[in-house]
């Protein structure tokens, strides 16, 4: 997951190669996984049981997904694996804000919902500069609801894994951060303990499902049909339910977690919802009331606007804006009808300091007030008036809702 998949350059999953149940009426299926994905050990125990359900005989491929480039991999080169290398991706994050609608895939129905929290260690003793310091992924959703709150430090870590990291050793009070990668390091290490609060952000729900290709889509109607299966007699609740996101109307503190190296009850607690909910996601909209006037742009602007947005943003976030690996940038997850928590001025302060993800902060001023523009004028906004600056995108107070065309 780039931008939810760990940005896949770490290693691939363990056990790869292993067969599943035989028939002899299918050729083996040849499944993949996300390299580094911290979920990929549970990605493969539930494809495991879903393909044997299905009675579909299958092999896991240890490195049918390239690690691409530190913009993560792109939808063409996802649609070239599957035509390749891969009939099946186990455990392709799915969201309302990055659905990869633009490629030749389809989706399962989803396994697992698999968000992004909030975490920090209770009772933890902290030097003053960790106590403003938030820690988040470089280049992903977690960085983008990290950068929304108010008066912080980001520490931005190259994998979700460091990122937990940097709170279990003090060096952040919290961490924005996909949960998988909290069960994660607390199998690797049990002697640390967290509360969890979720991340009230449009960006923070994802789902794992399993995607396919033109040539392997005729599966996908025997998957969804395991997967219905697993449901209805337990099985998929058993495999997923210490990777499952804690409920903010959970009884129970405690959470289990699957240890190796431990048998002792782990300790991820469950955060209280109104104690880590308040102050945490800064609300970048609405705070001035009243109407307040779009910044104005012209057309020609909006033109050189898409050029750029074409080179240096459709990898990740889609050649028509509808999201891959990153958020959708246009539509109601971005800009909704109304109630927007997204500012155009926070939008640009974000995207002007972080992106493109390869290379953030890089382009020249105008250059992202153009793409600023472009964005504008895609999700409803009409040119005209003055040239938008960078200034006065910055400034900007506007609420993000949809433009009158939407």
């Amino acid at each position: 997951m780039n931008h939810s998949l760990d940005r896949i350059r770490a290693a691939s999953m363990l056990a790869a190669c292993i067969a599943l149940t035989p028939s002899p009426s299918d050729a083996a299926v040849k499944i993949c996984t996300f390299p580094g994905s911290p979920s990929a050990a549970l990605d493969h125990v539930v494809a495991q049981a879903v393909f044997a359900r299905a009675n579909i005989s299958a092999t896991f491929i240890e490195h049918g997904i390239g690690e691409g480039d530190d913009d993560g991999v792109s939808l063409h080169e996802l649609d070239k694996t599957l035509a390749r290398d891969c009939d099946v991706i186990a455990g392709f994050p799915r969201s309302s804000v990055a659905d990869a609608s633009g490629g030749k895939m389809h989706f399962s129905r989803g396994y697992l919902r698999a968000g992004y929290v909030s975490i920090e260690t209770p009772g933890a003793e902290l030097k003053d500069a960790a106590k403003r310091t938030v820690a988040a992924m470089y280049a992903s959703p977690a960085q983008l609801i990290a950068v929304q709150q108010p008066d912080v430090t980001l520490d931005l870590e190259n994998t979700s894994a460091l990122t937990v990291e940097a709170v279990a050793n003090g060096r952040a009070q919290r961490a924005i951060v996909w949960y998988p990668a909290v069960v994660a390091y607390r199998m690797a290490h049990p002697e640390h303990s967290f509360s969890v609060s979720q991340a009230h952000s449009p960006y923070a729900d994802w789902h794992l499902t399993f995607a396919f290709g033109p040539k392997s889509d005729a599966l996908r109607p025997r998957i969804d049909d395991a997967l219905i299966a697993l449901t209805n007699d337990g099985r998929l609740h058993e495999l997923t339910k210490q990777w499952t996101l804690p409920s903010e109307t959970a009884s129970a503190r405690y959470l289990d977690v699957p240890s190796t190296a431990t048998s002792a009850r782990p300790n991820i607690m469950l955060a209280d919802a109104k104690a880590s909910s308040a102050g945490r996601f800064i609300k970048i909209a609405n705070e001035g009331g009243g109407n307040i006037e779009p910044p104005t742009f012209e057309q020609a602007q909006t033109a050189h606007g898409k050029t750029l947005y074409a080179s240096s943003c459709a990898k990740c976030h889609g050649v028509q804006l509808q999201g891959v690996t990153a958020p959708a940038l246009q539509g109601p997850a971005f800009a909704p009808a109304a109630n927007s928590h997204l500012t155009v001025g926070g939008i640009f302060g974000y995207m002007a300091t972080n992106m493109p993800a390869d290379r953030p902060g890089k382009l020249k001023e105008q250059d992202y007030a153009d793409i600023m523009a472009f964005l504008l004028m895609s999700n409803g906004y009409k040119p005209g008036g003055a040239k938008m600056t960078a200034d006065s995108a910055r400034s900007s107070k506007l609420p993000l809702n949809a433009g009158p065309a939407h």
